[in-house]
């Protein structure tokens, strides 16, 4: 959560300082007409300090920055001020409400110097009014001068610091958004690449080995090339309908309409020439749709392998509701292979891609093979505790 700027400690030291001077001036003013009633300076003071605390009041309108206006402003009040103290001591305690306002309007070097200058103003009228030399006198003003001072920078130490924190945190949040923003992106561009591999991409392959079959025995053997490019008509019709899920929603065609994983993974194919067994254990939960979706991307892409790779003649897929996960096993009987598979010996993005899906579900990828008797590849997906 990003802090408050620090305004409205501002507004409520302004407040306060605004109030202590015209309480001071009253105070004062009240103070000389009781002491030095019918003198002929009377009207003086009094046209004085109606003049000063007019002045004081259209500071606000004028705003806190040290503009012409605004120096010509405080230049008014502070002789206006020193005027009345001139004339009458007793007013040399609205100073400390005049602190604040040179503090806030002038630099701060500018500003000590003035606060020094008014302080020694007070120092001299308030021994003036002193019947005997005091020395509380002579060292209190400066103690409040200094301490009126001190609290006023530590404040606007502490807002600056405030401020420069809040540019830091909306700095910091704009460029945790823009390095989100390219994170999606990279994820979405690399999940649509795995989604048109394990379905356009996969599609086509199909195709164009049936085509090329048919071709091959459409002389020889014209029902049986006949019966491949019907095959390759029902795959271009199931890759046309992949391509219309791809432009709409991206969730897989099989799962449409309430179709359950089980279903989906029974209707899959491997090419007319391998058979494609499927086998559900356990009791079957409900899945979240991306898991659903990834275990039948998964499904696809292995049986593609089945096809192009493996020289098998039938495959097994298997189901498993384990309680706690959800297992999914690709078998075939084909050549396989001796050395094992890792990331950086596989070539495409088939298994790139399927260990990328489930490692985006917190699963594990497995691959068992042995020369002469098949490959078995399984993937693990953990599920949440039903409550």
């Amino acid at each position: 959560m990003t802090p408050a700027p620090p305004r409205d400690d501002t507004r409520t030291l302004a407040t306060v300082a605004h109030t202590a001077f015209f309480l001071l001036l009253g105070a004062s003013l009240f103070r000389f007409l009781l002491r030095h009633p019918g003198e002929p300076r009377t009207p003086w003071i009094i046209a004085l300090s109606i003049t000063l605390a007019l002045l004081y009041v259209l500071g606000p309108a004028l705003g806190a920055a040290p503009t012409l206006r605004r120096l010509l402003w405080l230049g008014l009040v502070i002789t206006t001020w020193v005027v009345l103290v001139v004339l009458a001591p007793s007013f040399a305690w609205c100073a400390v409400p005049l602190f604040f306002t040179a503090l806030r309007t002038l630099p701060p070097r500018a500003a000590i110097v003035l606060v020094a200058l008014l302080t020694t103003l007070v120092v001299i009228a308030q021994l003036q009014l002193a019947k005997s030399f005091d020395p509380n006198l002579l060292l209190a003003p400066p103690a409040v001068a200094a301490l009126a001072t001190a609290v006023f920078v530590h404040m606007e130490r502490q807002a600056q610091a405030q401020r420069t924190l809040i540019d830091d945190l909306i700095r910091t949040r704009r460029e945790l958004a823009a390095t989100e923003r390219r994170e999606g992106t990279l994820a979405e561009r690399q999940r649509l690449s795995m989604e048109i591999h394990d379905t356009l991409a996969q599609n086509l392959s199909s195709q164009q080995m049936l085509l090329q079959a048919a071709d091959r025995t459409w002389d020889t053997d014209p029902g049986t090339a006949r019966a491949h490019v019907r095959t390759a008509t029902g795959i271009a019709a199931h890759g046309l309908a992949e391509a219309r899920r791809l432009v709409h929603d991206l969730a897989p065609s099989e799962l449409a309409d309430g179709a359950g994983l089980a279903d989906a993974l029974r209707s899959l194919e491997a090419g007319p020439d391998i058979e494609v067994r499927f086998h559900l254990e356990g009791t079957p939960a409900p899945l979240p749709d991306r898991v659903q979706s990834a275990l039948l991307r998964i499904a696809q892409g292995a049986l593609a392998n089945v096809r192009e790779h493996s020289g098998a003649r039938t495959a097994a897929l298997t189901l498993s509701f384990l309680g706690d996960q959800v297992v999914l096993d690709i078998a075939d009987d084909g050549h396989g292979f001796a050395e094992p598979r890792t990331d950086a010996a596989e070539r495409g993005h088939g298994l790139p891609a399927m260990r990328a899906r489930v490692r985006q579900l917190g699963g594990t990828l497995t691959i068992e093979s042995t020369p002469g008797e098949g490959t078995v590849l399984s993937a693990a997906i953990p599920l949440e505790p039903a409550p």
